[in-house]
């Protein structure tokens, strides 16, 4: 048969709204594992945001940074950083427009001004901190993800003028960038690879407009209940929203664990 690997996204799907781990989710990693099922994590987060959720539930393999950034037990396996002509070109521009943005890798982020309100109310939502201000971060250092804070009609100029880079929003005022044809999917068929999975005994969880290549790619791909439409089109299972024991219930349907849950 082989062993079994299933890969979680954090917001929306390992986390409820709250930002906050269901008791039940807790409950169903950890029989996963107990079950000598792999588990990993796939985010659009940076480590360094989540290392928290990793150590609670005893994860030691991830996949970050939409797929820029990939670690099988430890080990950096994968990591590709955008390249810096392009990130100079496309922070001239929002520069310009009168757009913040903020630099993202594996151990810090940095943005580009101070007390941004856009900033201020997307990564307040998230409960994330206000990152420290340097404006040439990608000078010294490598970014593997940036994000840019506009209203949607702004977004979708940059859209039309850098097809070079995905645009993943995630909040009204944000979106992530990323080099076009990276993806989860990407740092997940590295990882699959590197630690032998068969494709069929692969498995994700997820919500959003950035999971849909990580969806379709597993064996079997899961969207929670509060997922984007377009998440659940192109999902092998709809479990339940993340409010309401989904990792769980999931988990159950698939016949990965047994119900634990007294009901």
């Amino acid at each position: 048969m082989g062993r079994k690997i299933v890969f979680f996204d954090i917001d929306g799907t390992l986390v409820n709204h709250n930002k906050e781990i269901l008791e039940s989710t807790k409950k169903a990693v950890r029989e996963l594992q107990r079950q000598g099922v792999y588990t990993a994590i796939a985010t659009g987060r940076t480590p360094i945001l989540f290392e928290n959720i990793r150590k609670e539930l005893n994860i030691e393999s991830y996949v970050a940074l939409n797929g820029q950034y990939a670690v099988f037990e430890g080990q950096v396996i994968y990591e590709s950083p955008i390249h810096t002509e392009d990130l100079a070109q496309i922070c001239t521009t929002m520069k310009e427009n009168g757009d913040a943005y903020v630099f993202v890798n594996h151990e810090d982020f940095k943005s580009s001004e101070t007390n941004n309100a856009f900033i201020q109310e997307s990564f307040g939502r998230t409960k994330i901190h206000y990152p420290d201000v340097d404006d040439r971060f990608y000078e010294h250092s490598p970014v593997y993800q940036a994000i840019v804070f506009c209203e949607d009609e702004q977004r979708q100029k940059y859209i039309q003028n850098f097809p070079q880079f995905t645009f993943l929003p995630w909040h009204s005022y944000a979106a992530d960038f990323i080099p076009v044809g990276s993806s989860k999917a990407i740092g997940i068929a590295k990882m699959l690879e590197h630690g032998n999975f068969e494709h069929g005994n692969s498995y994700a969880f997820g919500d959003n407009n950035n999971d849909l290549e990580m969806l379709t790619l597993v064996g079997t791909g899961v969207a929670m209940g509060n997922a984007l439409p377009e998440t659940k089109a192109v999902a092998d299972h709809i479990t339940t929203s993340c409010e309401e024991d989904g990792i769980y219930h999931g988990l159950v349907d698939l016949g990965l664990i047994q119900p634990i849950l007294q009901k």
